[in-house]
């Protein structure tokens, strides 16, 4: 299921029922899982990791040098997990050295048109990235989180589960767990309702989700004092215990 006008390289590993487009070039060191699909035109740099029933489609190019001065040429990788969709002219730069040396995109995932996601980053599950999403490097993105198009992410910056970013956001700072953003430089605007009761959260927990996000938000306590409210509120619903961790780990300064 290879077309004749595809380039694979001897050095790269195709697993059962993989298709591969016209024109599509497929470089060493690349591992492709069972059942997946390369578009036309489809370029895949090595060392990258693939898993089973991906569909890559035309003029994606993954697996590309990490567009960071300080790239040396050292080893590093791209790994992509399974049933992730990857649209036309998306960019999946592989890692640095100095950031860990590998660029994770989990499983499940829906990555629209020209979406970018650079060197180093961390990409959860079950999440949408629509057209035109970029991600600078060292992103860290949870699990079920949706990037409105043109959303732009800072270096470093964390994206906690189940967020919501509106269309255009320029997202530089840290985005805890349910939260809904929006704006030109992106401000909170409230939980991510919606979201959370198509993933099943019943009305108490959402209830529960929309009081820590008036403590973190509207009760004017000092951060530090947020996040002890969260964790004693926490005790009584489990939800919230995701927003309290996500608190306890930001390195960067939070969205706020």
């Amino acid at each position: 299921m290879i077309h004749p006008s595809a380039i694979v390289d001897p050095g790269a590993r195709i697993g059962a029922g993989v298709s591969i487009g016209p024109f599509a070039v497929v470089g060493d060191d690349v591992v492709i899982g069972d059942g997946c699909s390369i578009g036309a035109h489809a370029v895949i740099h090595g060392p990258t990791r693939i898993g089973r029933d991906n569909r890559i489609h035309a003029h994606a190019v993954l697996g590309g040098d990490p567009q960071d001065k300080k790239f040396a040429g050292e080893r590093t990788e791209l790994v992509i997990g399974d049933g992730n969709v990857i649209r036309e002219f998306c960019t999946l730069n592989r890692g640095t050295g100095n950031g860990g040396g590998v660029t994770r995109i989990g499983d499940d995932n829906w990555l629209l048109a020209y979406v970018h996601v650079a060197h180093d980053c961390r990409v959860g599950s079950h999440c949408i990235f629509s057209n035109n999403a970029a991600l600078a490097g060292h992103v860290t993105i949870g699990d079920h989180v949706v990037l409105a198009g043109y959303t732009l992410i800072h270096q470093f910056c964390r994206i906690g589960d189940h967020a919501f970013t509106a269309m255009g956001a320029k997202i530089n700072a840290d985005v805890p767990p349910y939260v809904l953003v929006g704006g030109e430089y992106a401000v909170p605007r409230g939980i991510n309702a919606e979201g959370l009761k198509r993933r099943g959260f019943d009305a108490g927990q959402i209830r529960a989700i929309r009081r820590a996000y008036r403590t973190l938000y509207g009760s004017g306590l000092p951060l530090a004092q947020a996040r002890e409210a969260l964790e004693q509120m926490a005790t009584e619903h489990p939800v919230v215990a995701a927003m309290a961790a996500f608190l306890g780990q930001s390195e960067r300064s939070l969205l706020r």
